[in-house]
This record gives C-alpha cells, sequence and structure tokens, in this order.
C-alpha cells in the first residue's frame, strides 16, 4: 500500500489531487493507540514508516492480539462494513501515518474509476490477508513459526521490502499470542530453526536461509 502514501502514482490519479484525500499525518510513539476498539470508523490509515498491532481485549480483561501491519500497508478497513473499529490499533514503534477520511476517499474514488478499482483490490486483499484460522489449524508450534515467517516475508516483499532478510518489530509474547502459543515457545522454535539452517536470527533480525524447507515445514 505504499503508493496512498508516498509520491509514487500508479493509480493515474493527478498527484495534487490524490493528495487532497489526505487530511493529514498522525505520528504515533510506541504504544501509543491510533484508534480503540469501538471507536466509530472515520477514515482510512495508510503506514508511512513504523509497524502496528491491533488487539481486542476480552471479558477478563486480558488482550488478545489479532493482527499486525507493517510499513506500506492500510489499517481500518474491516471496520468499513461495521462503521466502528474492532481492535484497539497499537504502534510497535514509533510510527508515522496517512489518514484518508473514508467519506472523502469515496468521493474521489469515483471521480477515478482506476483508483476505485485498486480500492476494491485492496480491500478484498485485507480481508484475505489474515491468516489466523490457517495458522491456529495448524498441529505443531514449529508450522505456525514457519508459515508465519513466510507470511511477514510475503507481506514485506509486496511492499517492495526484502523478503527474506527483515526485522520482526513484535515481541515473542505478541507474536505467540496470535498464534495460540508461548513466548517461550516462539523463543524456543525459532532458536531451533536456526539451528537446522533455515534462518539466522540476530535479536529481532531475521534472515531467512532456507525458504524452500520453511516452505515444506510449514505445509507439512
Amino acid at each position: 500500500m505504499q503508493p496512498w502514501c508516498v509520491p509514487a502514482n500508479p493509480e493515474g490519479a493527478p498527484l495534487d489531487q490524490r493528495e487532497q484525500i489526505t487530511s493529514h499525518r498522525v505520528r504515533a510513539k510506541r504504544g501509543e493507540r491510533l484508534y480503540r476498539m469501538g471507536d466509530p470508523f472515520r477514515s482510512l490509515y495508510a503506514i508511512r514508516s513504523g509497524s502496528f498491532k491491533t488487539q481486542q481485549v476480552m471479558r477478563q480483561g486480558k488482550e488478545k492480539v489479532t493482527g499486525f501491519f507493517l510499513t506500506g500497508e492500510l489499517m481500518g478497513v474491516d471496520a468499513i462494513g461495521t462503521e466502528t473499529h474492532n481492535d484497539d490499533a497499537v504502534a510497535l514503534e514509533d510510527s508515522t501515518v496517512c489518514v484518508f477520511p473514508f467519506t472523502k476517499f469515496e468521493d474521489f474514488t469515483r471521480r477515478y474509476p482506476d483508483l476505485q478499482r485498486h480500492l476494491h483490490k485492496v480491500i478484498s486483499s485485507e480481508i484475505l490477508r489474515s491468516p489466523s484460522a490457517h495458522l491456529h489449524a495448524k498441529p505443531s508450534a514449529e508450522e505456525r513459526i514457519a508459515a508465519f515467517l513466510l507470511w511477514i516475508s510475503q507481506r514485506h516483499s509486496a511492499c517492495g521490502y526484502s523478503g527474506t532478510s527483515f526485522v520482526l518489530r513484535m515481541k515473542r509474547s505478541d507474536i505467540g499470542d496470535y498464534l495460540g502459543i508461548t513466548a517461550e515457545t516462539v523463543t524456543r522454535v525459532l532458536t531451533r530453526l536456526a539451528r537446522q539452517g533455515l534462518v539466522a536470527i540476530r535479536n529481532r533480525h531475521v534472515e531467512l536461509k532456507n525458504i524452500e524447507e520453511l516452505k515444506r515445514l510449514a505445509s507439512a
């Protein structure tokens, strides 16, 4: 989703007019919330720099991680139908987002059919993007971690970044919560994959050394 937030203009809309739908940019410090669960839906948010996690507060007050969003991706799409945000969006690091008021966005896209078609594709891909159910269906933690790394890799590649060398901005506990395993299990599996030569781990930096083997493991 970089085109929403950078000078590139592949949709064919005049750049000066396309920028009219961006009301402003917002900077979120690490740990700050961009929006909260239950807030009325008014805007879409394109991440210009940084990353976010989404989470829901369960009945017992426990926070459950529901997703991750990276630089270049669009947030808030899931609230278009409900007109209410379904999660809290929390910055994983100091981040900047471009804010697109949705009513203004709709008016603009109607004038530029190519942009409207692009938005529809984005909405479809965002709805289908989350592999939560698929990941939870995998019987072993090793399979879940392998599939998670490949998922993050694909998303980095889709935004024009390296799909084989990247930083996991989220904590091990967030990854574990998302995948339904403990933080200790996440660390243990990553260490095992490193020993097997499938990945190289340096703090939060990950390098995928054997993607084909990771794919085999993820689809086991």
